[in-house]
């Protein structure tokens, strides 16, 4: 055999593969991290200590996922209405006050579910403001002379969560409606077509899968949330999972109860990620030259549609905005102590800390994967940005197992041959709560930070390239100062998530550690609303931050004359 062709040479040398990159390397640290939680509570909910299953399954597990069902319907089909009807109203009509209620409909993102629960309980039970006003009216004596809806129900928390999910779909069914061509709608009305006629049949279906993926977010942050069916006591999977993990300290029933939730969250992000395959559609190529018109309204049609889009706003925002500066005026002496400061600085350097370590592995996975093709890396990197998907409460439960184990193993060794015990090394502490802010929102952080590097032409890496720049300094001297806004973006938002981050942190946090959203739940579960409103508007406030950048974008997003 002549080995001295260079074909022969060639299959004579072993092929090298490629090396493995720190981004890598990373990314699949990432993506087991966001693994762990779930392998956690899969492995406790089939191999429990005490299986209470059965119990469970014959006593509160068929209310516990009839709530949930029906709470997500609710919730599915208010956010679903109110999005998408003021969604179309402000992209397709001029009315009084539009040029305001475009982004002021975005408004009651920055308010927690479980805030403005505990705001219309104390503004609607019987001893509030409003029933007494009805008593006083009417002459009644009694809640026995009248009745009055019940706000502390299933139906008032679908309310309350409607409220503050809806603008999930009212921005993205928005952004869709705005990228849809103009011209088709026209040839309809040529057709005689009205309008009405041409959005049910040509842009409500062009705008589902994007108005899929709003409903979807939706029922995420409805499956996450605890604060509000707690206080209202609605017994759905998130709140019987606390009260069998805490209340009957069973942490492998809460598992099982876990493994349920995430079926219900898989599902989701199946028919989510579904609906954003098939969200790409192409536009007639002179849709780009044809200028969308808004229809002008006048008399009660101006007043009808200035109404209903005022009304989420007035519901989700002003009117909760408004009590929370009231009570925290009246309340500010008894608010602003030393302990309050203390949560507030927890909350800040908490979030900031969170939101740093966030976006900084936002940033080496996304430029990890621009700089190397491979499909393991992309792979991991697609695992590592799905943990927004998980509720806090599984997070919780996932985290808190492997850490626990962690630190008893190391605990049973230094007492075993040094006779010393390390006590909780990880869990219990800060560090269990800042993975679990990561976890959850590396996926915020990563999908910012993406979006602004893809905007970066690839003609830049390689002029870098040529000039001799490694990948490091390429990064650090060309990509960062061109992603400096969404790296800002990134920030904020998730800094902003962690501040109002309620069902991890209140498993997670150390003892006497407390967050301004742990600071609001706990007053507002003792009746003490008035007192926990200063804590609730900062958080509200800080969630106006994300709010802006939202509204600032779409500001931008279309080029629209009037049609008088």
């Amino acid at each position: 055999m002549n080995l001295t062709s260079p074909g022969n040479l060639q299959s004579a040398i072993p092929r090298q593969s490629k090396p493995v990159t720190p981004g890598t390397v990373i990314a699949i640290i990432m993506a087991l991290l966001i693994c762990l939680p779930i392998i956690s509570v899969v492995y406790l909910a089939v191999f429990p200590s005490e299986n209470i299953w059965p119990h469970l399954y014959a006593t509160v597990l068929p209310t516990y996922l009839l709530n949930t069902f029906l709470l997500m319907a609710g919730v599915a089909t208010g956010t679903f209405l109110i999005g998408v009807s003021t969604a179309w109203v402000v992209t397709h009509y001029e009315f009084s006050g539009r040029n305001i209620l475009v982004w002021a409909l975005l408004l009651p993102f920055a308010v927690p579910a479980y805030v403005i629960a505990f705001i219309y309980t104390d503004l609607l039970e019987y001893s509030g403001p409003v029933q007494s006003l009805l008593r006083h009216m009417f002459n009644w004596q009694s809640a026995a002379d009248y009745r009055f809806p019940t706000i502390r129900s299933l139906p008032g928390a679908i309310c309350m969560m409607v409220l503050v999910l809806y603008p999930y779909v009212y921005l993205l069914a928005r952004a869709a409606f705005i990228e849809q061509s103009a011209s088709l709608l026209e040839a309809a009305r040529v057709l005689g077509q009205p309008r009405r006629k041409g959005f049910l049949s040509i842009s409500l279906p062009l705008a589902r899968p994007a108005i899929a993926v709003g409903i979807a977010m939706a029922l995420m942050e409805t499956l996450n949330d605890f604060g509000t069916v707690d206080y209202f006591a609605v017994r759905t999977l998130t709140s019987g999972l606390y009260d069998v993990w805490l209340n009957m300290d069973n942490l492998g029933g809460g598992a099982q109860i876990a493994s349920l939730l995430l079926i219900f969250v898989f599902t989701l992000f199946g028919l989510e990620r579904i609906s954003r395959a098939h969200q790409k559609q192409f536009q007639p190529s002179s849709s780009r030259f044809s200028k969308r018109t808004r229809r002008q309204v006048s008399g009660w049609r101006n007043l009808l549609l200035s109404t209903a889009c005022a009304m989420p706003v007035i519901l989700g925002f002003l009117l909760p905005a408004i009590v929370l500066l009231n009570y925290s005026i009246k309340n500010f002496s008894v608010s602003w102590t030393p302990d309050f400061r203390q949560t507030a600085l927890n909350s800040l350097l908490l979030s900031a800390t969170a939101a740093t370590i966030a976006v900084l592995l936002g940033i080496f996975l996304a430029y990890s994967a621009r700089i190397n093709r491979s499909g393991i890396l992309r792979l991991c990197t697609r695992v590592a940005s799905t943990g927004y998907a998980l509720p806090g409460a599984v997070l919780a439960i996932g985290i808190l197992i492997p850490l626990a184990a962690f630190d008893n193993t190391v605990d049973a060794f230094m007492r075993s041959n040094f006779d010393i015990s390390t006590g909780l090394i990880l869990s219990g502490t800060v560090i269990a709560l800042i993975l679990a802010y990561v976890v959850r929102f590396l996926a915020v952080a990563f999908g910012a930070v993406e979006s602004s590097l893809e905007k970066i032409t690839p003609s830049m890496d390689l002029a870098a390239r040529s000039l001799g720049q490694s990948s490091g300094k390429m990064l650090w001297r060309v990509h960062l100062p061109l992603m400096r806004s969404g790296i800002i973006t990134a920030l904020l938002v998730v800094f902003v998530d962690c501040m109002k981050e309620l069902p991890a942190t209140l498993v997670l946090r150390p003892f006497n550690f407390d967050t301004l959203a742990t600071h609001v739940y706990q007053f507002a579960s003792d009746e003490l609303i008035e007192e926990s409103a200063l804590a609730a508007l900062l958080i509200v406030l800080t969630g106006l931050i994300p709010v802006i950048l939202l509204s600032k974008t779409l500001d931008h997003s279309q080029s629209v004359s009037k049609k008088k």
